[in-house]
């Protein structure tokens, strides 16, 4: 698919970073990139977003995929139509299994769909993730805010939002009410399997959401994610004003109440008292004492707390939490050569993620740090002029996955602030 509009802004680039090939060369490969290569159209007519090299769609990463696009929506038909368009296919998703987290194409795409037969044949994989119910509130909540369109909120959107708030309702009492387990058969690498038969190790009722994986698609170590929670506290926030917008005021209450509930739950249970870094977030509990202390580049991210909107930047429980991330006290941090930042047990060990830096660095308490972490990431392409999952930061050329659109449209919005920053753009 093309756009206009996307070739304006590439060129808006350009003649902004005038003097700097680089930049402007890797942005106007990253940020058409999914546009361009990701998007393929359903039975129906509808948009279906891969996340790159894997013939999936993500709830999480398509979602993340098209938010550098939602300005463009007041101005491009065709990328309004898309955007609208995901909306609709994701409220579908959500009703077809709200524990999913990745999807097919209809009428029944490729894949593992065959791999476990009780599931649905739409599903590619049912790992419950609580970013999977907020990823698509964030992009519908931020399509209304640049169009004032609420046409793509009807019919199947508003059952989903109903859905939504049911299934975290459900997982704030995980062991009590919900039917929920993962544990697959023979031989599977652990972190696709949950302990205890797929149930998970006893938590106790916080407030909090229960999730069985985070959003590198691992397991938990201790089911309270707690940036997910972080996330569903302020998705709660826009799912209950786009129900006031649709006639659903009891909606938008019970949103509310489990908003406050949640934030109240992160707040008692998710901080720890560090003896280097003071009160700082943990980033998983299990409510009954215990704590994993480390961050993983995959948004939700502790890291990224200000950029989904929990916390302002200098929120001092925050600010303590960062020092802690971008430090060798967070295991998943690494430096070298080429780069310093925050990785994933997802991926070799040593390994830094592009998305890591961008979330650093659209979270930068400077200007001179946020321009840092943009030219670690124009450096360390391995010549390729796009994002990576992640690489070795003593060789770029090592490393996971050449394809993958979530990176890429980071990396684009870490460009596109450093330009409004500094004056220079229009968009």
């Amino acid at each position: 698919m093309k756009s206009e509009a996307v070739r304006a802004v590439v060129q808006q680039v350009a003649q902004a970073f005038a003097d700097e090939p680089l930049l402007v060369d890797t942005f106007a490969r990253c940020y058409p990139n999914t546009l361009e290569t990701a998007i393929q159209w359903e039975s129906d007519g509808l948009p279906f977003v891969l996340t790159g090299d894997i013939p999936a769609m993500w709830l999480r990463d398509a979602a993340a995929q098209l938010w550098p696009y939602l300005p463009l929506c007041r101005e491009d038909a065709g990328v309004r139509a898309l955007v609208a368009g995901v909306i609709r296919v994701q409220a579908r998703q959500l009703l077809t299994d709200p524990y999913a987290n990745a999807f097919n194409a209809l009428p029944s795409g490729a894949g593992h769909a065959g791999d476990f037969p009780e599931r649905h044949p739409l599903v590619w994989e049912r790992k419950f993730e609580l970013d999977s119910l907020c990823y698509p509130l964030r992009l519908a909540y931020g399509y209304w805010q640049q169009t004032a369109d609420l046409e793509p909120f009807r019919g199947d959107f508003r059952a989903a939002l109903h859905r939504t708030v049911q299934v975290m309702r459900t997982e704030q009492r995980h062991a009590e009410l919900s039917a929920y387990g993962f544990h697959r058969p023979g031989p599977v690498p652990i972190t696709d399997n949950l302990p205890n038969q797929g149930r998970g190790y006893p938590v106790a009722v916080t407030g909090m959401v229960w999730s069985a994986f985070r959003p590198s698609d691992d397991g938990c170590a201790l089911n309270y994610h707690i940036p997910g929670n972080m996330m569903a506290v302020v998705e709660l926030g826009h799912l209950a004003e786009l129900a006031g917008m649709l006639d659903e005021p009891e909606l938008a209450v019970e949103a509310l109440a489990l908003r406050a509930e949640i934030r109240t739950g992160i707040e008692r249970y998710g901080t720890v008292e560090h003896p280097e870094f003071g009160r700082m977030y943990a980033y998983e509990t299990d409510g009954l004492g215990q704590h994993v202390l480390m961050d993983d580049a995959n948004v939700p991210s502790l890291l990224a707390a200000p950029y989904l909107g929990y916390v302002a930047a200098d929120d001092p429980t925050y600010v303590s939490t960062r020092r802690f991330v971008l430090s060798a006290a967070n295991p998943y941090y690494a430096s070298g050569a080429f780069a310093r930042g925050v990785g994933s047990p997802h991926t070799p060990p040593g390994h830094v993620w592009p998305i890591g830096l961008a979330v650093a660095g659209l979270t930068a308490e400077t200007a001179a740090e946020r321009r840092e972490l943009l030219d670690m990431l124009l450096c360390t392409t391995a010549g390729t002029g796009l994002m990576h999952e992640s690489f070795h930061p003593d060789d770029p050329q090592m490393f996971t996955r050449e394809w993958f659109g979530w990176a890429n449209g980071l990396f684009a919005e870490l460009v596109l602030l450093e330009m409004r920053d500094a004056g220079k753009t229009i968009i």
